[in-house]
């Protein structure tokens, strides 16, 4: 300590010449809301009022939109965004766009393999992936921005022009029966139940199809599979080309020599067959009766519990009622009944409040929102002993109910702010708001800045909230169910909970239980 003092006093005499006091306990007494003396002001960089944030969008002669959002930095983040996805495999075995994920990056006309393709990123420091949903697949790149032309070139190959070699296909109809046997066997069972609760909430249609390949179908999938799919639906009019962190105009110079004019693997056919299907929602129940102690994470074994995810169906993400849902959902929030990272992480959201907190039985209750271009489902997913199954569904049931009621001032502005926190948090990131540029000029030709989002956030009222649920309540429910089912409550009783003032159960069911 005597040290750091003498070390203070050096500094005193040497650098702060002119501001000599010191308090009692030998540190000078600088003020820190006053410039530090002998030190010149810094001078401080303002932002030009001509420049605007904006997402500069260019549409090209065969229908390829180009989109671009600047980000300063030395790397940048450059994709193809195809609308195409699980729900446009009415008419095909279900698992195409499974397998068109998996093929990603592999051979093309250009590149001999894989291996040559990551060879060519790694000059310029990039990385590459591919992520197919329900309505769309993602190819992306991130790398330094000085090989934008050369990560260009390489996208318009991977995307227009895959080898699909028979050895390419069985790789991958090893790694999907992996995936699918893997997904069986985690500790954590959200994947599943989503996947089955959309199948409840849109039983075969649309966005209810099964996003990954069915064990029965990994087979029937081949190259002539693909290439018929691809011809319908890769075409330039349901693609986008987009980029974070480029000049736009240099992007769209490289999407004219590269992605324009040039023809396909699978040829320059029109579409025959494309399925502009709207999805329909229908309700109902997925059932999976497991056994759920054979599940363990390594060495330590986790409880047996049963699983339930509830559903109505919400909006789509095109219509005004969208924000609302979206702060209605964060103010559902909830969680596991362990937090990592200490407690404060959403522990004020009606979940967690009314549900974890005064049920020490309840392991998991979670809301969360799924929204499409023509339909969403909000969801409730909740975890407890097999024995507790009833009363779940009855906590579950009334929460959905108690959603119509009065809400706070307090909670709808916690929520707001929380929505427009994570928000902003998550634009933090570059391949965020390329998947977001993405995804809007995709759906919709424009895109909506975050400025606007919180702007349409901070307007949503208590009343808006009210409607949106009164609305949602007005649908049949969309059941998912996993593990010991012995004590689960029939659809009709669910169906009958969720049409109540109070969400319980009809009493003749209570009665013999």
């Amino acid at each position: 300590m005597a040290a750091v003092v003498r070390r203070w006093r050096e500094l005193g005499r040497c650098g702060f010449r002119g501001s000599r006091s010191f308090s009692s306990s030998g540190y000078p007494a600088v003020p820190l809301s006053a410039p530090l003396p002998n030190l010149p002001i810094p001078i401080f960089a303002t932002v030009s009022g001509q420049h605007k944030y904006e997402t500069r969008i260019t549409v090209l002669e065969n229908g390829l939109r180009v989109a671009s959002q600047d980000k300063f930095g030395q790397f940048c983040t450059v994709g193809v965004l195809a609308n195409a996805g699980s729900r446009h495999e009415a008419k095909y075995p279900s698992g195409i766009s499974h397998f068109i994920e998996k093929l990603a990056f592999s051979s093309t006309a250009q590149f001999g393999s894989k291996d040559e393709i990551l060879h060519t990123l790694e000059k310029h420091g990039g990385i590459c992936d591919c992520q197919s949903s329900r309505d769309t697949t993602m190819f992306a790149v991130s790398a330094e921005v000085k090989g934008l032309e050369t990560m260009v070139n390489l996208l318009a190959d991977v995307v227009l022009q895959p080898r699909l070699t028979d050895e390419e296909l069985e790789m991958v109809r090893l790694s999907v029966r992996f995936e699918l046997e893997d997904l069986q066997m985690r500790p954590d069972p959200e994947p599943l139940l989503t996947e089955m609760v959309h199948a409840a909430a849109y039983r075969d249609n649309t966005v209810g199809l099964p996003r990954l390949c069915p064990v029965e179908n990994v087979e029937k999938i081949d190259q002539k599979l693909l290439h018929s799919f691809l011809r319908n639906y890769y075409t330039a009019d349901r693609l986008v080309l987009a980029g974070v962190g480029v000049d736009h105009d240099q992007l769209v110079q490289y999407a004219k020599k590269y992605l324009q004019g040039y023809t396909p693997v699978w040829g320059s056919g029109k579409p025959t067959d494309v399925d502009r299907s709207i999805s329909q929602y229908t309700g109902g129940i997925v059932k999976v009766e497991k056994d759920m102690t054979d599940v363990s994470l390594g060495p330590t074994p986790i409880p047996e519990l049963t699983h339930i995810m509830i559903g109505l169906e919400s909006c789509s993400f095109l219509e005004d009622d969208f924000i609302p849902f979206a702060v209605l959902n964060m103010m559902m929030g909830g969680g596991g009944s362990f937090s990592a990272g200490g407690p404060g992480k959403g522990m004020f959201t009606r979940l967690y409040l009314n549900v974890l907190n005064r049920h020490h039985w309840m392991y998991n209750a979670t809301a969360y929102h799924h929204s499409y271009e023509d339909t969403g489902l909000l969801c409730i997913h909740a975890s407890a002993d097999p024995r507790q199954v009833r009363e779940m569904v009855e906590i579950i049931t009334r929460e959905f109910i108690m959603m119509t009621g009065s809400v706070g001032e307090m909670e709808l502005e916690r929520a707001k702010t929380q929505l427009k926190s994570m928000l902003m948090m998550n634009l933090e990131s570059r391949p965020v708001i390329f998947e977001d540029v993405g995804r809007q000029v995709l759906a919709t030709g424009s895109r909506k800045l975050p400025q606007e989002l919180c702007t349409l956030i901070g307007e949503v009222s208590a009343d808006d909230i009210k409607r949106v649920t009164m609305k949602m309540l007005r649908s049949k429910p969309a059941v998912a169910a996993l593990g010991d089912l012995s004590d689960l409550p029939t659809y009709e009783h669910i169906q009958h909970a969720l049409t109540s003032k109070d969400g319980r159960l009809p009493r003749i069911y209570r009665l013999f239980r």
